[in-house]
């Protein structure tokens, strides 16, 4: 089956047809629908390679993440995709696990499959990279990973709020012993959230012991085996953390485990809170009370970057968009009054 097939069975040009599949505007809603209808009939599925070629576009995006076993990620990417299916285009996918090399061969991956735009979603993206990108001329966004340039546009996170929503809660509770388990330091997202706890604990007068903030990696297992440094150092002191804020909710998971095997309990001993609100967080027991970023609102943000970058003249560098998604405060069970 092939593009003649279908002009015959619609009544019209090759050229049409060929129009028609690549979204032109010259062509006619009556004219469109009878092609289209063609399509359906005959089963006809358009070289998607040879549109790329004619058209100099390869209706894909490129949407580059940290780690893809994170509930997080695949929620955005879900949300990504489904808005750019909605406007006919597809979405390559690359996980980078936090690692700067491979970050590096994720981009050239996409550059090799020339993609439409890249969405970068992820915080350990380099200048050069950056320069490389930029000097194809590709519409990029980012998620906290730039300031916003000529043509090229940020999603930010505003970390600093939903820390200062979490802690605000616990002092409210009455707790002052409130420790902090962070991401990778090596990562700026990290480095700003714990940046605004410890502004937040210094404007309030409360100490912070430096065994009261530990790193972890993101993961279940860094938060657990922080929270156990937390403890291990509170057993030598006699001094217990009544409250712990984590950098993401699956920090806040191994947390949750290190304070169970301990013999203590959330919330009577050691109040809890994460920050994400993947799914997981709503069944744990208890469960978590943690800071909602949408993920919906951040692909959303991103694609239409993305989408009115395209959407410009040939040649002509689009302005960058610089949206910021504030973070949600979502009550559950794992925090309550500070322990006498």
């Amino acid at each position: 089956m092939n593009i003649k097939a279908v002009a015959r069975r619609a009544g019209v040009s090759t050229a049409t047809v060929s129009r028609t599949i690549n979204g032109s505007d010259k062509v006619s809603p009556k004219t469109a629908e009878k092609v289209q209808k063609a399509i359906a009939a005959l089963n006809f599925y358009p070289n998607t390679n040879a549109r790329a070629l004619g058209s100099g576009r390869s209706s894909l995006y490129g949407l580059i993440i940290s780690d893809i076993t994170n509930p997080f990620f695949p929620e955005l990417v879900k949300a990504f995709e489904d808005i750019a299916v909605e406007h006919g285009q597809e979405v390559l996918v690359a996980n980078t696990n936090y690692d700067p090399q491979r970050m590096e061969m994720c981009v050239t991956r996409m550059l090799q499959r020339k993609v439409d735009g890249l969405a970068i979603m992820t915080s350990e993206m380099d200048d050069r990279l950056l320069d490389v990108v930029s000097q194809r001329e590709i519409p990029l966004v980012s998620l906290d990973t730039i300031t916003p340039a000529l043509g090229w546009s940020s999603v930010r996170m505003d970390y600093a709020a939903g820390i200062r929503m979490g802690l605000e809660h616990l002092t409210a509770l009455g707790h002052t012993r409130v420790g902090f388990l962070s991401g990778p330091m090596r990562l700026s997202s990290a480095r700003e959230r714990v940046e605004a706890y410890r502004n937040f604990m210094d404007e309030h007068g409360f100490a912070v012991p430096p065994e009261m903030v530990q790193e972890g990696n993101h993961r279940i297992d860094g938060g657990r085996a922080a929270m156990q440094r937390v403890l291990d150092a509170a057993a030598l002191s006699g001094v217990l953390p009544t409250a712990m804020m984590a950098s993401n909710d699956l920090t806040a998971i191994g947390a949750l485990g290190a304070i169970h095997d301990a013999g203590l309990r959330v919330p009577q001993d050691i109040s809890l809170i994460g920050y994400d609100d993947i799914q997981l967080s709503a069944y744990i027991q208890p469960p978590l009370t943690t800071l909602r970023l949408s993920r919906v609102e951040i692909a959303t943000a991103a694609f239409r970057a993305l989408f009115n970058a395209r959407r410009r003249s040939a040649g002509e560098r689009a302005d960058s968009e610089d949206h910021i998604v504030q973070p949600i405060m979502i009550l559950r069970r794992s925090t309550g009054p500070a322990k006498d």
